[in-house]
């Protein structure tokens, strides 16, 4: 199934369904799809043809999710791309891609004027919400009727997307998505609209540049929920959007989640109408997991993992799993809550996901490696870049996530670390994943990271990065006393270092190690 097919079914059977909410306005999944129309009409009027890049630089709004479905009528490739980067990296990320078109959000024309002249492959550019000098306008296009235009013929195995990681060892790579990236997802997922029931209505704070933004949308539009789009996200204002569109749905970092819960007027909103709340994207400390139970008890949370390179989810652990009950004894209370906070759950049905040590070799339940997948939503190899793409897969075609885990004699697949991050303690494999959660659960710590220290006697060792919550103070020996009769003595910290500082993030929430170890990760 083609991705522009999710609005055509939708549209067609709901056709007055509020398919968007956006700053006060609604749009109908109707005038959704007329506004496609228009804008892929225009878009084949100025010159593109099946395969042409066009780049969206903008917030969250309802042309993002217009230009992206008339991108892909039009036979383009929709090129969503990261607005709080710098002018150096917007200029690799588009000269990388090379447009032909490029929308650009109101509020970024001046950055985008200013290095005009160095993005070269871009013929036009559209502003979004007003008008610049030398820029077509986005409201005068979509004026303007489709009439008897003809859009190509597009197959499933086409490039939809073209989408770039995180970038957080380096310069984001480019990551092509076909139309089967997301049509197998939510056809495994997610059931179309129920034309008889009444809509679900989804929060989106997640941002579009990322995978979990664009499949949060996908399955959106596929299922005919109406979609509350915020720009970006704030606290009130998520507040205020679920409790005045009853909203059903929701998708948050861990970082979103626990600024939610400690946001000082948070009771003061209904958030009862709250029935699903996915979370991903980063591991999710114990304490937030622990606070959102609380705070939504009997609610289904669904925690996701996935990446770009496998259009989001490869992984899953149910609401199931995380359900609480209170007739649990207390080591089942723990064993639920350690699997909350680090298992990824087991893998979708339309994916296949290994472990695998240094040789190649499939381990044993319990042994750690290096988690790999292969399926239909896998990406075929990264833009324009054969050596990593190399890299990237194994000899017999997996990919290579670069996460490392194990699997427990359930099935389910519990993360210890990047390979990158993994720490080698005298021959023993120390995964910060583990180590953080125990630490988030310190009642003073606010955040926490786990980086290796090289060391003469073992090669490397345990220190943790430790930010302190608002008030508190701790000595060293207080947080590694903590630890004794938690950890094993290899996987405990040698080492503490309290900073003041907020740790250095991705825009969805990851530590940044790679940071933290250039700065404390000198003996």
């Amino acid at each position: 199934m083609l991705i522009g097919e999710f609005l055509d079914l939708t549209a067609a059977l709901v056709p007055e369904r509020t398919g968007i909410i956006f700053e006060g306005k609604r749009y109908s999944y109707a005038q959704v799809q007329e506004t496609v129309n228009r804008l892929a009409g225009a878009l084949i009027k100025l010159g593109v043809h099946k395969g042409d890049r066009i780049a969206m630089f903008e917030v969250n709004c309802n042309e993002y999710v217009e230009a992206c479905f008339a991108t892909l009528k039009a036979g383009g490739i929709f090129v969503p791309m990261n607005f709080r980067v710098k002018e150096d990296d917007i200029i690799y990320l588009v000269n990388k891609a090379e447009p032909k078109i490029m929308f650009v959000g109101s509020r970024y024309v001046d950055i985008i004027q200013s290095i005009r002249g160095k993005l070269t492959a871009v013929q036009h550019f559209i502003v979004i919400d007003g008008k610049a000098e030398g820029m077509l306008s986005y409201d005068e296009l979509v004026a303007e009727p489709a009439g008897d235009t003809a859009f190509p013929e597009i197959k499933e195995e086409d490039v939809a997307i073209l989408m770039f990681t995180a970038g957080t060892t380096g310069f984001p790579k480019g990551v092509p998505q076909d139309h089967n990236c997301y049509s197998s997802y939510v056809m495994n997922n997610v059931s179309p609209p129920d034309i008889d029931a009444p809509a679900e209505t989804n929060v989106i704070a997640m941002p579009f540049y990322h995978v979990a933004g664009v499949q949060a949308l996908m399955a959106g539009i596929y299922g005919g929920r109406t979609l509350a789009l915020m720009r970006q996200f704030e606290e009130k204002e998520w507040l205020e959007t679920v409790q005045r569109e009853k909203a059903t749905r929701v998708m948050l970092v861990p970082t979103m989640l626990k600024r939610i819960i400690d946001y000082p007027e948070r009771d003061k909103y209904d958030l009862s109408s709250i029935k699903v709340i996915t979370y991903g994207a980063a591991a999710c400390p114990y304490e937030v997991l622990r606070k959102t139970l609380e705070l939504f008890p009997g609610k289904a949370l669904i925690n996701a993992f996935g990446g770009t390179e496998t259009a989001s989810t490869i992984a899953s652990l149910r609401a199931e799993d995380q359900v609480i009950t209170g007739e649990e004894t207390e080591a089942e209370r723990e064993k639920k809550l350690k699997r909350m906070s680090c298992s990824i759950g087991v893998p979708l049905s339309d994916v296949e996901v290994q472990i695998r040590d240094e040789t190649g070799r499939i381990v044993s339940a319990g042994e750690v490696g290096e988690i790999v997948v292969r399926g239909c939503r896998v990406m075929k190899g990264y833009w324009k870049d054969e050596e990593k793409t190399k890299k990237a897969f194994t000899a017999d075609g997996c990919y290579r996530t670069g996460d490392m885990g194990y699997c427990d004699a359930e099935g389910y697949i519990y993360l210890t670390g990047r390979a990158d991050d993994l720490i080698k303690r005298g021959g023993e494999l120390v995964g910060p994943d583990e180590v953080e959660s125990v630490l988030y659960s310190h009642p003073k710590v606010e955040e926490v990271a786990v980086i290796a220290v090289p060391d003469v006697e073992w090669g490397s060792v345990v220190r943790a990065v430790v930010r302190l919550k608002k008030g508190e103070t701790a000595t060293e020996k207080e947080i590694l006393d903590y630890l004794k009769p938690k950890l094993a003595a290899f996987k405990r910290p040698s080492s503490v270092v309290v900073i003041g500082e907020e740790f250095p993030k991705t825009s969805t929430g990851k530590v940044l190690r790679r940071v933290l170890r250039e700065k404390y990760g000198k003996p």
